[in-house]
């Protein structure tokens, strides 16, 4: 085999002629230059669309590729860099086949490090390939830029959740978007507004919008509004664990006042015993310890308004364990009489919030729908931040976010996925 061929194969350049190679010492060790050339069928193409174009100019004169490393030597490929005029995209650069557009790095060398972005940290992988961290963010970005043309994210979508998460202090957010049936995430853009979540229905299309059955969120007013306008023939399935969460909460408040009033009345017994009640009337039943039985006992023989309360707490969750979407309506209206005429602020004001909501509540249960994956995608968006030690854009955290968790992960360098 002739030492050209020798090289290609090595490097894994094709649609590439190799045109002399030569080592150099850099110093702080070696480096490999490889000339080469694009072959007859790549050239003079735009770099965006990769359209058959006319030369423009010899643009900048030779320019070097990074590639990945020959054992512990640096390697370059270098290469004429001419431009061409697209009818579309005007003068750009004209394509390379071993190197994306407007990008520093082999093609093989950019996947490496997404790959490695996907497994470990953003500065392990910079310290293992040699780049800047900045640069694997920009490399995350243009790599998953690519495998999103390649697979359409949004086709078939019927089921879906959306939520925020903060990304970063300063009140940074992101909208993201999970396919309930695949479990996958499918669409992240930063903002957490009504009109973020219209951007993600433009995107959608039309015709797409009216195929979405349910859409499952929680009961902030900036996602239902905005899915009553681009879905109204979806269902709207309000997450079952921010409904409990906002009994308990009430549940808490009740708590709050009654011992904040001991206090003021100096008894002090009863304030002491009020703030030792917090975990027993927060847990669920099947779970109490003997001695949190013990006390819910005594705040029911005691502390009238505090075990009605807890009572009304467990009531609304009861709705959830239901045999029948008809047995958890009846539940959920005998839940709100009792709550509106409970005598307890904090609950007759969380009667007027589920009733707002009642529609939403119903079709959760009878979808059997909630947040769960949606929550488990945020769960691991966490992961990904803390992993990476933060990120200075928010296009780096959902590049890299796509890649994890849509399926979107490019394999390493000649292996099959």
């Amino acid at each position: 085999m002739r030492s050209i061929r020798v090289w290609a194969r090595l490097l894994g350049l094709r649609g590439a002629v190799i045109e002399d190679v030569t080592v150099n010492d850099a110093g702080d060790g070696v480096e490999v230059v490889v000339a080469v050339r694009p072959g007859w069928r790549e050239r003079d193409r735009c770099g965006i669309c990769g359209r058959r174009s006319g030369r423009f100019d010899r643009g900048g004169g030779r320019r070097r590729w990074r590639g990945l490393d020959l054992g512990t030597s640096f390697c370059w490929i270098e290469a004429d860099a001419p431009r061409v005029r697209c009818s579309r995209h005007g003068v750009v650069v004209a394509r390379v086949p071993w190197a994306r557009h407007d990008s520093g790095f082999t093609r093989a060398f950019e996947d490496q490090v997404a790959w490695l972005a996907v497994n470990c940290s953003k500065s392990a992988v910079a310290q293992l390939m040699r780049c800047s961290w900045r640069s694997v963010g920009r490399i995350v970005e243009r790599v998953c830029n690519e495998q999103r043309l390649k697979v359409d994210l949004l086709s078939g979508l019927r089921s879906i959740g959306i939520d925020e998460i903060s990304h970063r202090r300063g009140q940074r957010y992101l909208t993201v978007v999970v396919d309930h049936h695949t479990g996958r995430l499918v669409w992240a853009a930063p903002g957490r507004d009504r009109a973020t979540v219209l951007v993600f229905f433009a995107t959608l299309g039309e015709e797409r919008c009216k195929e979405i059955e349910s859409v499952s969120c929680d009961m902030a007013g900036w996602i239902s509004s905005a899915v009553a306008e681009a879905v109204p023939q979806a269902e709207r399935c309000v997450d079952p664990f921010h409904v409990v969460q906002l009994a308990s909460d009430a549940l808490d408040e009740v708590r709050r006042e009654l011992w904040r009033e001991a206090r003021r009345e100096k008894n002090l017994t009863l304030a002491k015993d009020l703030k030792g009640a917090r975990f027993c009337v927060w847990k669920n039943p099947e779970n109490l310890t003997d001695k949190q039985q013990a006390k819910l006992a005594v705040i029911q023989k005691l502390n009238g308004p505090l075990y009605r309360a807890y009572l009304l707490k467990e009531q609304l969750r009861q709705i959830y364990r239901a045999d029948s979407p008809e047995e958890a309506e009846a539940l959920l209206d005998g839940w709100l009489c009792w709550a509106r005429r409970c005598r307890l602020p904090a609950f007759t004001k969380l009667a007027r919030t589920i009733k707002a909501q009642r529609d939403g509540i119903l079709a959760a249960v009878r979808l059997g729908l909630s947040n769960a994956r949606v929550e488990q995608i945020n769960t691991q968006i966490r992961l990904i931040t803390r992993r990476a030690y933060g990120f200075h854009s928010a296009a780096a955290l959902i590049a890299l976010a796509m890649l994890t968790l849509s399926g979107l992960c490019p394999p390493l360098p000649d292996r099959v996925k």
